[in-house]
Parts: structure tokens; sequence; C-alpha cells
């Protein structure tokens, strides 16, 4: 029996080394790569995976929403990818889930996926399932908006704080968040990253531009109820008419 393996990994090199990895099992076929959240679903549903390496941290969609979107009693078995995270692995530890640290030690992947094939010959998937959903209804309970970023520049993870960034600019499916003088990009969408922020502290004026509402020092009217929004750094951003009614409650806090 041939196990079918999806790997859902935005970073390239990691996904390599998973495959290189997992070409060292001789019942286990890879069958499809997903570089975000958004293709990870897709390709679960229309593939229909015996299991899942899924990395925490995704443009589009995190791992933990593929989850909710599948349904944890529908989710194929999962071994969790994740950079250091010390609440995503008490998480993990807490409802004995299996998971994966990057960079990968061999010995303890090769751990996890022999308990994940043991989980698929016994098709105990109702456990996995009640795990899972105790996993997401914990989640939910302490969920919270962002305090940090993580941003990848240089071979290095940098963390930002939430309240150092006082605009964000949308490049592609990317982010460029601007912390004074410096700027850094982020694997990450504008609807993504407005979802996670906090609403008192930040404001979208336009589809490609967020701004720090601490950081607005004016608004100049143009026509058509749109403004120039000035910073206190000085840069002017412009809005558009598809997000006035946001600088409109802005103005009447």
């Amino acid at each position: 029996m041939k196990i079918r393996v999806l790997i859902a990994e935005d970073e390239p090199l990691a996904r390599e080394r998973i495959r290189s990895l997992l070409d060292d099992e001789s019942d286990i076929e890879v069958i499809a790569e997903c570089p975000d959240g958004r293709t990870a679903i897709q390709a679960i549903r229309q593939h229909q995976p015996d299991l899942v390496l899924l990395d925490v941290n995704m443009p589009e969609r995190s791992g933990f929403e593929v989850i909710d979107a599948i349904g944890p009693d529908t989710m194929p078995p999962v071994i969790f990818v994740t950079a250091y995270d010390q609440f995503a692995v008490q998480a993990f530890d807490a409802h004995a889930l299996d998971y994966v640290l990057k960079p990968f030690d061999e010995d303890r992947f090769r751990t996890a996926v022999e308990r994940a094939r043991e989980s698929i010959l016994r098709r105990n998937g109702g456990t996995l399932d009640a795990r899972l959903n105790d996993l997401l209804a914990g989640l939910r309970r302490q969920q919270r908006h962002l305090e940090r970023l993580a941003v990848k520049s240089g071979g290095k993870i940098i963390f930002l704080r939430a309240d150092e960034i006082t605009w964000i600019a949308a490049e592609g499916n990317y982010a460029r968040l601007h912390v004074g003088k410096k700027s850094w990009l982020m694997r990450e969408t504008m609807t993504s990253l407005e979802s996670k922020l906090d609403p008192e502290r930040f404001l979208r004026i336009h589809r490609s531009t967020i701004v720090a509402i601490d950081a607005v020092a004016e608004l100049e009217p143009l026509f058509q109820g749109d403004y120039v929004v000035v910073l206190r750094d000085g840069t002017r951003l412009t809005s558009s008419r598809g997000y006035r009614q946001n600088l409109q409650d802005f103005m009447r806090r």
C-alpha cells in the first residue's frame, strides 16, 4: 500500500528537504506540493491524500485555516511543520499532535512519519478528528491580534513589533512593511494582514495600503470623497473610494 502525501509549505528549500527525506520511504508517494494555504485547500479536496505535511505559517491561509476550511472531521492525518513557535509547539504537545521543527532533524522527521504511518494503517481517524477539533477550539479561544510579525531577510528571520509599523503597501502577493526609514517584505496578502491586525490600531485606506492610525498626522480632501493621508514622517498616501467608509469611521472616533 502506497501512502499518498501532500506537502503544503511555502519555502522552496523546505519543500525540497521534505521531498528528499520522503524519497527514502519506499511506501510513500508525494502526489502534490503547495506553496500556500489556498492551493493546499484545493489540492486536499482534489487529491484526498492519506497524509499532509502542513506548514503552520503560510501565505493566503495558515495551516490552521486550512484545517478549518477542510474540516477536522474530513482532514487527512497531519504532520505540522513549523519554525520554532512556543505557542504552536505547546498546542501540539497538549493535543498529542505530531510536528517537526525547521530546520529538520532527520531522526525526528522519520519518527513523525512512522507515527503517521501507524495511524493511517490503524485508521483511527476518529481520535485524530477529536484532537484537531480541540486544537482549533483552543486557537479560537486564544486568538488575538498580531503583536509581532516575522519577516525573512538575508537568510535570517526578523521580528517586528506591530506598533513599530507606520504603513504597509501591497506588492503582488507580498506586503512591504514600513518601519521608520526601513522597509521589509513579507509574503502575505493585504486581506490576510488586515484580518490579523488590530482594527483599533490599523486602517485600510486603499486595496494596496494599510496605515497605522497613530502615524496619521492629517487628511487633505480630494475630489469625490477621496483624501491624501499625510503621515507624521511626511509620507503622503492616497485613499480610494472603496475604503471611504473606513476613513469616515476613523474621523468619527
